[in-house]
Order: structure tokens, then C-alpha cells, then sequence
């Protein structure tokens, strides 16, 4: 496995690329990034263990919904099957994702508890002050969650078509987004206008239709749809980065292992 150094502009073509993509099978990408959301909702409920339990599937929910653009972008329909690509592998490999889950999900667990600490110390008024302080924890907790997410980026597809050990894998996933960090901001720069931008326009339609019941009914459908366009287009990101060795592929032939960099 080696690393592959792309230009800046690379990441613009990501978004195009998974946009391209998820085209080809809409109702199925949607489909599979809905279940995974389901489950994790629900997991969500269960008292105690439900949010740990989220947090360890994160990893190989992720590494599933790359296995089914991998299918989409061959022209074939991935079926909900693809989700568990994660644990269809050897025993090996299984036990490193569910490591890996395991670390995610603490990570996670940190970043909130911490946040929540920050912006509860500064006790402040009640009603609105209250809001103000929720979204300053919110605000906190995606800002200590970038870290994780550097180190995760890469790490889930690392260890399942790669064979990389977890803790290697999370090292390798920062190398190549530090690495490659131009194309990794575009990226995240070009989903980012889609999502205001596509916000804005069916957030007005919405309430010039229906008020605020009517952004409500466009919006929360486009959120779906716009978060399985872009897991969609996070397998490029990976794709590009990363290349098997001549002898790692003749080794580990693997049926939805990552096409050359450049296709």
C-alpha cells in the first residue's frame, strides 16, 4: 500500500465524482444511508449501552456505504447486504474493526463529555441563555470531533482492503489528509456551498409553499438525500489517496478492492 499525493483541485473533482455516482443508483444509496441512520437512532434509545453502540458502528457503517458507491460506480446495484461488508471478512479483519469502532466510540464519548463540560462552566442565564449555551456545546463538540475525524477518515477502508492494523490505519488516515490537505479542504469547501446553497433555495420554496411546517417538509427530505450524496463521494477520497502494491493485490484480490487513482 502506498500513499498517493494528489493536487488541491482534486477534491472538487471528488465532489463531482460521488455527485456523478450517486446518480446511478439514487434510491438505493439513499436507501442504504437511511438504514444505517435508522439503526443508529434507534440504537440511540437503548439506555446505557445505545449511544457506545452507535459510536462502534460508525467505522463500518462507513466502510459499507463505500463498499456500495464502489458497486454504483461499477453500474451494479448494491444491495442492503453491502452494509456488512465490514464483517464478512476474515476473523481478522473483523476483530481490527471492531478495535477501531471501539476507539471511535471513546474518542466520540471524550469529545462530547468535554465539550459539555466547557460550555456548561459558564453557567449561564436561563432561557435564552440556556439555547446559547447548548449550541456552544454543539459548536465545541464538532470542533474536538475534527481531530477524530482526520484520524478516521481513511483508517475503516485501511483495514478492510488494506489489511492495516487499527492503530496503524488511524496513522496512515492523518498522513494522507495532512498530506493531501488541499484537496481534503476543497472537498469539504465544495460540500459545504452545496449544502447552503441547496438549503437556501428549498428552504425558501418551502416557506413561500407552506411557512415554516413548509421548510420543515423540504428541508429534513434534502438533508437525507444531500448526506447520502455526500457519503457518496467519501470512497474517492480514499480511492485517490491510496493504491495496493502489485503484490498486496495479487495477494488480497478482493472483489470491491479500490480502483487505480485517476479512473
Amino acid at each position: 500500500m502506498k500513499l498517493n499525493i494528489v493536487t488541491p483541485r482534486t477534491g472538487l473533482l471528488w465532489v463531482r465524482i460521488g455527485l456523478r455516482t450517486y446518480f446511478r443508483q439514487p434510491l438505493a444509496l439513499t436507501g442504504l444511508f437511511f438504514m444505517y441512520t435508522t439503526v443508529v437512532l434507534l440504537l440511540a434509545i437503548v439506555p446505557g449501552i445505545g449511544v457506545v453502540a452507535g459510536g462502534m458502528l460508525v467505522p463500518a457503517a462507513t466502510l459499507g456505504l463505500m463498499a456500495a458507491t464502489a458497486e454504483a460506480e461499477k453500474g451494479r446495484f448494491p444491495l442492503p447486504s453491502v452494509l456488512l461488508s465490514a464483517f464478512r471478512v476474515g476473523r481478522q479483519r473483523l476483530r481490527a474493526m471492531l478495535v477501531l469502532g471501539a476507539i471511535y466510540a471513546a474518542g466520540s464519548l471524550l469529545a462530547t463529555g468535554l465539550a459539555t463540560l466547557l460550555a456548561g462552566s459558564s453557567a449561564p442565564p436561563p432561557a435564552d441563555g440556556q439555547a446559547m449555551a447548548l449550541d456552544a456545546a454543539t459548536g465545541l463538540a464538532l470542533l474536538f470531533h475534527l481531530p477524530l475525524f482526520v484520524v478516521f477518515w481513511h483508517a475503516p477502508a485501511l483495514v478492510h482492503w488494506h489489511g492495516i492494523s487499527p492503530t496503524k490505519s488511524l496513522f496512515f488516515s492523518a498522513v494522507a489528509v495532512l498530506r493531501n490537505l488541499g484537496a481534503h479542504l476543497l472537498f469539504a469547501a465544495g460540500w459545504i456551498t452545496l449544502f447552503l446553497v441547496a438549503g437556501s433555495v428549498f428552504g425558501v420554496l418551502g416557506a413561500a409553499v407552506g411557512g415554516a411546517s413548509g421548510v420543515q417538509a423540504m428541508v429534513l427530505p434534502l438533508a437525507l438525500v444531500l448526506a447520502s450524496m455526500f457519503s457518496s463521494s467519501i470512497y474517492f477520497t480514499f480511492r485517490d489517496c491510496f493504491q495496493a502494491d502489485a503484490d498486496e493485490a495479487a495477494g488480497d484480490a478482493n472483489p470491491t478492492e479500490p480502483a487505480a487513482p485517476g479512473q
